[in-house]
């Protein structure tokens, strides 16, 4: 996240219009069609599943901020708890100019189906703002997190709803969270948020986490289908934390990433590029853009370069059906959430080509929130090794569940991460029942 000193002006409103028309469809629309094939599938009780069709409660809020140069900026943000019936509300904030009201509702739903895939006691939220971070300064910023995080203060909190890091959005922005949470109760928080900084209470390994899943679905993928990894050519879209981190843990255990790419464009090499080299660049010029050590790819064509496995982890509907036939990867590693368009998803299971979804491949971050949010209330810190071997745990075996129930059904991956999810989510809500 950049974070200049100097003050810019702010950016022009994004319409909400403009940004569904970029995509093959609406957010939440998508997310609901997915809800809906699974549910045919497996038979879901009908009253559980017209209650995943409706996120339980939605709060937008006006955040006024004093701008560098005097002005004060008013911009819009939104906290959405989908689904609370397994335990407290869990869920990201991003900053992004294309933040919509449907896009926090479908990110609010895929963390509720998340977490029931990977059997965590969480139900799912989702939470952003409308703004471009890249043009404002680090004060800026603050300001914009700490009246923001007052405005959702009324419906957060370590037993009700937990937010974490998402786009643009990093440990220094839970850290004024946390601090801004625990100005009004009077007493330091650590619960209220995860992917905090470890001297207040965040946790070992989160940083990783989700690069970290990716690739143990990915080495189990390979593992049940009968290929070596090592030698599958592999190409990650987005070069942020989840990114970064999967591209990194893939080259330390012998994989060949012949391809990343951030929002200047793409670097390739079939001959494996130099990870170590890339980061330390990234980390001193806040882009790989200019690195002069690989070819340079144009966005547009980074998707369609040639590979076994492709982790798109960027933004959502990076993959459309503009695209997806000319995607030549055999796999597909959702690093980050709904990157697949439905409209794709139905022409690469047409092709052959296995998607491994973002409920399921990035669901590491969650998990080691989970950890940091039980390390916070017990104020008992784990080592990063056993993290890492708890993490392996889980992911490894809701690979399996839903891999297992991919053969049994003779459904494609994502049909049956959900088919996992949903029995979880269905038995809670009818366990539950209806009150009053």
């Amino acid at each position: 996240m950049d974070t200049k000193t100097t003050p810019k002006p702010s950016p022009a409103p994004v319409k909400v219009a403009e940004h569904m028309e970029a995509h093959d469809g609406n957010p939440w629309r998508q997310a609901m069609e997915q809800l809906d094939r699974a549910g045919r599938a497996m038979k879901l009780e009908p009253f559980a599943l017209e209650r995943l069709r409706h996120c339980k409660r939605i709060l937008t809020v006006s955040v006024p901020v004093k701008m560098d140069d005097g002005r004060v900026e008013v911009f819009e943000g939104y906290r959405i708890q989908h689904n609370m019936d397994r335990g407290p509300a869990k869920g990201g904030i991003r900053y992004h100019p294309q933040v919509s009201l449907d896009e926090v509702k479908a990110l609010s739903f895929w963390m509720t189906m998340k977490c029931a895939v990977v059997n965590l006691p969480y139900g799912g939220a989702k939470g952003g703002i409308i703004c471009d971070p890249k043009k404002m300064s680090k004060g800026e910023l603050e300001r914009l997190t700490r009246r923001y995080t007052a405005e959702i203060s009324i419906i957060i909190g370590p037993d009700k709803d937990i937010p974490a890091p998402d786009v643009n959005t990093n440990e220094q922005v839970m850290a004024w969270v946390m601090d801004t949470y625990s100005m009004t109760l009077g007493y330091s928080c650590p619960g209220v948020v995860t992917g905090k900084p470890l001297e207040i209470g965040g946790s070992l390994g989160r940083r990783e986490a989700t690069g970290r899943g990716v690739f143990y679905v990915t080495r189990e993928l390979a593992a049940r289908r009968g290929f070596d990894l090592r030698k599958a050519p592999i190409i990650v879209q987005g070069f942020g934390n989840v990114g970064s981190n999967a591209a990194n843990i893939f080259a330390e255990h012998g994989c060949k990433v012949v391809g990343v790419s951030d929002v200047g464009g793409g670097l390739y090499d079939p001959k494996g590029l130099d990870l170590h080299d890339i980061l330390h660049y990234r980390d001193t010029h806040d882009s790989i853009a200019d690195y002069d050590k690989a070819e340079h790819m144009p966005i547009d064509k980074f998707l369609e370069l040639p590979c076994d496995i492709l982790v798109p982890a960027a933004m959502e509907n990076a993959i459309t059906k503009a695209n997806a036939p000319r995607i030549q990867a055999k796999y597909i590693i959702e690093g980050a959430n709904g990157p697949t368009s439905n409209d794709a998803d139905h022409i690469l299971h047409d092709k052959g080509v296995v998607v491994v979804p973002d409920i399921l491949a990035n669901a590491g971050g969650v998990t080691v929130s989970y950890f940091e949010w039980v390390q916070d209330m017990q104020s008992y810190f784990w080592s990063e090794k056993e993290i890492n071997a708890r993490l392996q745990d889980i992911i490894v075996g809701a690979f399996t569940e839903v891999y297992d129930v991919h053969l049994k059904e003779k459904v494609d991956m994502r049909t049956a991460a959900f088919m996992v999810g949903l029995r979880r989510l269905g038995k809670a809500a009818t366990i539950r029942g209806m009150y009053p």
